[in-house]
């Protein structure tokens, strides 16, 4: 049968459900007034430093300020700590990059008051609290999980196979930008080059955009 992909809409919500032979494999939600933010990615400014808490608040346009831990702020290279939905994370992958000497420096000396960043919302406000950011931006796609901060290709645990997981690093290496790595996600396990190519056109073409 293939891939499906079925809606539902009602004046509350809207329901896609992406089906392959059948089997649910993606089930999207989104209620009225209730949208979810998560892996929006903002221009920010930062509005507020604070030494004591190892934070920042950075202004995205909302209501609120979104909220900036010193965890979240990316260091040249650095692989997120969360490249991608359904499990496909950095404790998936196959092997890790090589260690980087982290930015230990404390935020007062990585950030200051009035300075632009580019975030990415890693949980939407919640009643009285803003948003949480995080500067590890990664763009999901449906096969690869983009990340524009680092150079490395990561491949989920869950593809077992020695032999696939040779040819789709094969595929993707070849496929990549200069700029930018990928995670390969347990959905990849298959797929033709032609496929891979699309997903990486189209998460390229998305991340310049952004």
């Amino acid at each position: 049968m293939g891939k499906q992909i079925l809606f539902n809409v009602a004046p509350w919500e809207t329901r896609v459900a992406v089906l392959e032979d059948t089997t649910l494999v993606e089930l999207h939600i989104e209620r009225a007034g209730e949208r979810d933010m998560a892996g929006n990615v903002y221009k920010g400014r930062v509005s507020r430093v604070l030494p004591g808490m190892q934070a920042a608040f950075v202004d995205i346009g909302l209501e609120k300020a979104a909220f900036l831990h010193a965890s979240d702020l990316q260091a040249p290279g650095e692989l997120p700590p969360e490249v991608a939905r359904e499990g496909d994370d950095a404790s998936d992958l196959i092997e890790a990059p090589p260690p980087r000497a982290r930015d230990t420096r404390p935020i007062e000396q990585r950030l200051a008051k009035g300075q632009d960043i580019l975030v990415q919302v890693s949980k939407a406000p919640i009643g009285t609290k803003g948003a949480r950011v995080t500067t590890h931006v990664s763009l999901p796609g449906r096969y690869l999980v983009y990340m524009p901060g680092t150079q490395h290709v990561g491949i989920s645990r869950r593809i077992e196979d020695a032999a696939e997981r040779d040819r789709l690093r094969e595929i993707v290496e070849a496929e990549r930008p200069a700029e930018g790595g990928f995670i390969v996600r347990t959905a990849c396990e298959g797929v033709t080059k032609r496929e891979i190519h699309d997903d990486v056109r189209f998460l390229t073409k998305l991340w310049a955009r952004v």
